[in-house]
């Protein structure tokens, strides 16, 4: 696949943990994406070699295949870690290879009366890109829950953005499940506890029930069970878990 070139437009804070990194595309053909998919930036190590980090594309897309010039991403910073440094470091108008787009995690072209998508940290962007489809599926009668775990308030990333669209839709419910420290003033859908809490309560259509799941990979995989358990068939249970590349020389 041919690389990408991104160049640094600028950095916003979403949490004292977490930035929504704004990147211009540069690439030879159309860079053409289905809202869901990711990047895979490449990063040198100290020792000359190459190494991945992948990320969803957060920017909510026009439609949901389209070419975008444009691109956001959102990025936990962890201590020591590779991609930290290196992002963290750079000053707009800087860059970075890529490639990309990858992945499947995407609504898939049969419309379900009810779709799950839950997530915790980061693994809510897709979901954010996915906002223009989701709400044409609304409008056709579609009912989707928009379940985000966070251990407090501020890791309800882009939670403006799902708001608007509960208040606009009574068929979109976006569900904040905080495990740690609830707020003050509470939403009305504000659930405390870990997701699973919170979907352990409800009972599936499993024949017209889709559930899509991206995050922590322990919630990923007990989510996974529990839905199971619950007797939603595996292929309407839609996974997303990155696998990034092994190092390689440049």
């Amino acid at each position: 696949m041919t690389p990408l070139k991104l160049t640094m437009l600028g950095m916003d804070a979403l949490n004292d943990n977490t930035v929504n990194i704004r990147l211009k595309v540069d690439s030879k053909q159309p860079f053409v994406v289905i809202a869901g998919q990711f990047l895979r930036l490449h990063f040198t190590q100290d020792d000359g070699l190459e190494t991945f980090r992948s990320y969803s594309i957060a920017s909510i897309f026009p439609e949901e295949k389209t070419i975008m010039n444009e691109v956001d991403i959102a990025v936990s910073w962890v201590p020591g870690g590779l991609a930290t440094e290196k992002l963290s470091k750079m000053q707009v108008g800087e860059t970075l290879e890529a490639t990309g787009p990858y992945g499947r995690f995407c609504l898939l072209p049969d419309t379900h009366k009810r779709y799950f998508l839950i997530a915790t940290g980061t693994g809510v962007t897709p979901y954010r890109a996915m906002l223009k489809e989701i709400e044409l599926r609304l409008q056709q009668g579609s009912e989707f829950y928009v379940v985000m775990g966070a251990q407090d308030e501020t890791g309800l990333l882009y939670q403006a953005d799902f708001v608007a669209m509960q208040q606009t839709y009574d068929n979109f419910h976006y569900i904040p499940c905080l495990s740690r420290v609830q707020r003050e003033e509470q939403g009305s859908n504000d659930q405390a506890g870990y997701v699973q809490t919170y979907l352990a309560q409800h009972d599936f259509d499993t024949e017209n029930d889709i559930a899509y799941l991206c995050g922590n990979p322990n919630m990923v995989d007990d989510t996974f069970s529990l839905l199971k358990e619950k007797g939603m068939p595996v292929p309407l249970i839609k996974r997303e878990k990155y696998i990034s590349p092994a190092p390689k020389k440049k």
